[in-house]
């Protein structure tokens, strides 16, 4: 029977349950278990997908087109599996349903109320993501902090599962702050207790407390948490703060984490292979020399906008035992007086995806710049548009050029809608989402890096290359290395003479792994690494 395990979290928000959750992941299927992991939201938004990143963080894309969580992001680089539209619930999304559900009668006229409409419709996606994975084990992590009103029918519906299932196939794992007292210099344990407390009110009662401190947790606070809060002294496990995130599985499975949990659940496996994430982790810390990459983005007040990007960027860092030291430059603020002296000493530049048109012009004179100057440059959605913009304006006279989405009175909109494409529909979920395919074209860049014809990658982005500009711009250098398998989509453009410059119309930065680097940004920072050597 599958087994469940729910991550909740005690007195702040941030305190890292994704990491513990998708640490926990990378121990159980190290054991040889199928793991799916999954993030209930209760905030009221149907998905993050209209969210500001400034609220929000990066809007995760699965395969299959679903718009979700950050952390789905850390569960996929953790567990290395792909999840999907189940894996990611949100408030809106439970109430959006239930409401249709009654529209079409399908309540046969009961009174729809919170329990059982609410919970049911929460229980019920729990239940399907552990169907459609075929999975062994299903962790879900409830966002928020216990005591917030909007996780409780949450809550509610993860106890009901406990009884439904069995305690025996079922385990709460509540990951809580223990704080540092400068004043007193000790460690307090009521924080974690009133936490306890507070979700023991709500009928759950944690088998296992996860302790999240900067700094080692003298003894006495395990046993005071322990007894205080009714959990077995060794299921009380101290999860520290460490340099790279990545070493966290190996931190916790110090402490029998894993062993722990299998033990609870009456799960019998052998012991985790952890031997090729070790030796990743080491990969990590022989940092020969050091790479300057420029993100020229229009989110960079809050980097957890742009958190697929970074790690795929450390992830191919590791390979090369390069430190990649991103360089967070704000496109606004980028001008012709200052775009050198801003720009210059970068190994590589890297524009990321986004929306709308502030900080474009910034982004284009970024793309120039290192056409110019024989720099590495990789764009991304956004960033593949830009450097088409820029190439058409500067390289084949096209001086207006623009997009419709930035300018829809341009007289040349290099990139604009596809036909039958309209801006009238609404913003949420009508993006092109999802994995889609693309023909490589022999010989170029994609190509090297790729070394196949045919790759599948995952998309979100409404805008397109517009065909009648596909003849002028190639007669003008510009290469089409990867278009659609039906010829009618240009995926992906490069200039073909130079190490890396590369734009590509999807998110490569959502498949990378700290094991398995995506071969796209392996190639940019091995480009990267090669202008270092040469410029010593």
């Amino acid at each position: 029977m599958t087994k469940y395990i729910f991550v909740t979290g005690g007195v702040v928000s941030g305190l890292g349950k994704g990491i513990t959750a998708a640490s926990l992941g990378r121990l159980l299927k190290a054991r040889g278990l199928k793991v799916a992991a999954q993030k209930l939201d209760p905030y009221i938004n149907v998905d993050p997908g209209t969210m500001s990143p400034y609220q929000h963080g990066e809007v995760f894309v699965t395969e299959d087109g679903a718009e979700t969580d950050l952390d789905l992001g850390h569960y996929e680089r953790f567990i290395d599996e792909d999840l999907n539209r189940y894996s990611n619930l949100t408030a809106g999304k439970v109430y959006w349903n239930v409401l249709n559900k009654e529209r079409q009668g399908a309540y046969l006229g009961s009174t729809v109320q919170v329990i059982p409409h609410i919970t049911n419709e929460i229980k019920e996606f729990i239940y399907n993501v552990g169907k459609t994975a075929e999975a062994d084990v299903v962790i879900t992590e409830i966002g928020g902090t216990i005591g917030d009103i909007e996780s409780q029918p949450f809550i509610e519906a993860v106890r009901q599962i406990s009884l439904e299932v069995g305690r025996e196939n079922s385990l709460f794992l509540h990951v809580t702050l223990v704080p540092f007292l400068d004043g007193s210099k000790e460690h307090k344990s009521k924080p974690t207790q009133h936490s306890v407390k507070e979700l023991q009110g709500m009928g759950i009662h944690p088998d296992i407390i996860v302790l999240r401190s900067d700094r080692p947790i003298e003894k006495s606070i395990f046993e005071k948490i322990s007894m205080f809060c009714n959990v077995k002294p060794d299921c009380v496990i101290e999860n520290l703060t460490l340099p790279n995130l990545y070493e966290a599985p190996l931190m916790l499975e110090k402490a029998n984490f894993s062993a722990v949990v299998c033990r609870e659940l009456g799960i019998k496996a052998p012991p985790p292979e952890l031997e090729q994430w070790r030796q990743m982790v080491a990969s990590a810390a022989e940092r020969k020399n050091t790479v300057h990459i420029g993100l020229v983005g229009k989110y960079v007040g809050l980097h957890d906008a742009y958190l697929s990007v970074a790690e795929a960027l450390r992830h191919a860092g590791y390979v090369h035992h390069a430190y990649v030291e991103i360089h967070w430059i704000d496109a606004e603020g980028l001008t012709e007086q200052n775009c050198g002296d801003k720009l210059s000493g970068l190994d590589g530049i890297l524009i990321p995806g986004g929306f709308g048109s502030r900080g474009i012009e910034g982004m284009i004179l970024a793309a120039a710049y290192a056409r110019e100057n024989q720099l590495p440059y990789f764009g991304i959605c956004l960033g593949m548009q830009v450097a088409v913009i820029e190439y058409a304006r500067n390289q084949a006279g096209i001086s207006d050029a623009d997009s419709g989405e930035f300018r829809p009175d341009s007289p040349h909109k290099v990139i604009d809608f596809m036909p039958g494409q309209s801006d009238t529909v609404d913003k949420g979920g009508t993006l092109r989402l999802g994995a889609y395919p693309c023909k490589i074209k022999e010989g170029t860049t994609m190509d090297r890096c790729y070394g196949k014809p045919l790759i599948w990658e995952r998309h979100r982005h409404r805008y397109e290359f517009q065909n009648e500009y596909r003849e002028l711009l190639e007669s003008k250098g510009l290469t089409i290395s990867g278009i659609s398998p039906d010829g009618r989509l240009v995926e992906t453009v490069e200039l073909s003479d130079r190490p890396f410059y590369v734009g590509v119309q999807y998110h490569p930065e959502f498949k990378s792994r700290p094991n398995k680097p995506h071969p796209l940004f392996l190639g940019f920072i091995q480009a990267a690494c090669e202008k270092t050597i040469a410029t010593k």
